[in-house]
């Protein structure tokens, strides 16, 4: 019995952790695509979508900041769908020259925020981007984004990067988007898969997103739909990494606690209700499908990961007469597993923000931990997570990927 027990934990943790070695490898030998930018180039109509919840103090200089965008002012409209705004708010945002759609829901979800605006809007934009309040866009944003839908990419996720990286749970939270950017969506790309999206920066073409939106009403992880409804619809996920948006990272520990208690829960959720399908779609030549369906979701947290491999080879190391395995096999996972995670992060972060992201490091493990026993109901009601930041303080921005 002791022997079918590290078996199955080790085919478990070795299969999560060479998962991610091998995207990481594929993301690093992968060639930097050169900008996409063209001189002559049709502009497409792009509608930018911001569901704003009760976000007044970030959402008029999101907004006012998209004025500075590189693109012609006549072929981006910017549209902020207001849940819970301040009247105040309402008169600002359209004196600084946005589109304001009031909304009201008993229960707020992303998901209903943007079937709203869809269902109010005229139906003469080429694109919809997606945005969260605090998401604060590069000057060439718009025009990378469009030269890709030129070159007839359907499904866009772009690359998210810290906004700042004021505190201990900020530098870990920024790693973790780098960690997450290149294994999921730049390794997935570089092995023919496709990326996952992230929830916000994410650009599609209009008739197909607004397509989609009506077939979900998820409270938390909509954005798991979502990819699953574009694969099935017989379009890729595109990672432009070139065009950044800027994301708010957590400062504190009870925002990340919160965060990720979601996302956690939102995976078992998810897993559960496409597990079957996913293996459908497998067996019907669809990996794609079933990569997003059931391997990520299937996935331990890297985080957790981490923790479990560590413990599990200290407690080989120091009992190895009673156990079966070699512990030599688990100290060889906990390598792969470092490299994992280490290859996608840029040099000039461990020079300045390896030893913070180290003293932050164990409180946040403990956080994951204890969330693994606090994960029911999290997905079936809407957390929201307060913005506050109107500046973009990010160091590693000119080598996020280098």
């Amino acid at each position: 019995m002791t022997v079918v027990i590290e078996v199955i934990l080790l085919t478990y943790l070795a299969g999560c952790i060479l998962y991610n070695l091998v995207l990481s490898i594929a993301g690093r030998l992968q060639r930097k695509t050169e900008k996409r930018r063209q001189e002559g180039i049709t502009y497409a109509n792009i509608a930018i979508l911001i569901p704003a919840y009760k976000e007044d103090s970030i959402i008029l200089s999101t907004v006012q900041s998209y004025s500075r965008l590189d693109y012609p002012a006549g072929s981006y409209e910017v549209i902020v769908i207001a849940d819970s705004l301040q009247p105040d708010t309402l008169v600002q945002l359209r004196s600084a020259g946005a589109t304001v759609i009031p909304v009201a829901f008993e229960k707020s979800t992303k998901a209903r925020s943007l079937n709203a605006a869809f269902a109010q809007l005229p139906d003469d934009y080429d694109l919809a981007l997606i945005c969260d309040a605090d998401n604060m866009l590069a000057p060439d944003f718009l025009q990378l984004v469009n030269a890709a839908f030129q070159d007839g990419e359907y499904a866009i996720q772009t690359q998210r990067v810290a906004k700042n990286m004021d505190t201990p749970f900020a530098v870990l939270d920024a790693a973790n988007e780098i960690i997450a950017n290149h294994l999921y969506r730049k390794g997935a790309n570089a092995m023919g898969l496709s990326s996952s999206v992230i929830g916000s920066g994410m650009a599609f073409h209009y008739p197909l997103i607004k397509g989609i939106m009506q077939e979900i009403d998820a409270t938390g992880g909509f954005d798991k739909v979502l990819q699953l409804l574009v694969i099935a619809r017989g379009h890729a996920i595109y990672y432009l990494e070139d065009a950044h948006v800027f994301d708010e990272k957590v400062e504190r520990a009870e925002v990340f606690e919160h965060q990720r208690r979601r996302w956690l829960s939102s995976q078992l959720v998810y897993l559960r209700q496409y597990w079957k399908r996913g293996w459908q779609e497998l067996f019907r030549g669809s990996v794609d499908y079933f990569n997003l369906a059931v391997v990520q979701n299937l996935l331990m947290p890297r985080l957790l990961l981490l923790v479990a491999v560590t413990m599990v080879t200290v407690l080989y190391l120091l009992l190895q007469r009673y156990l079966l395995l070699p512990a030599a096999w688990w100290v060889a996972l906990w390598i792969c597993n470092c490299i994992s995670l280490m290859l996608p992060i840029p040099a000039r972060f461990y020079r300045h923000y390896l030893l913070i992201a180290l003293l932050g490091l164990p409180r946040a493990a403990f956080i994951m931990i204890g969330l693994l026993f606090r994960l029911k109901g999290a997905n079936n009601r809407f957390i929201h997570t307060k913005h506050t930041k109107t500046d973009i303080d990010n160091p590693l921005l000119d080598v996020a990927n280098k």
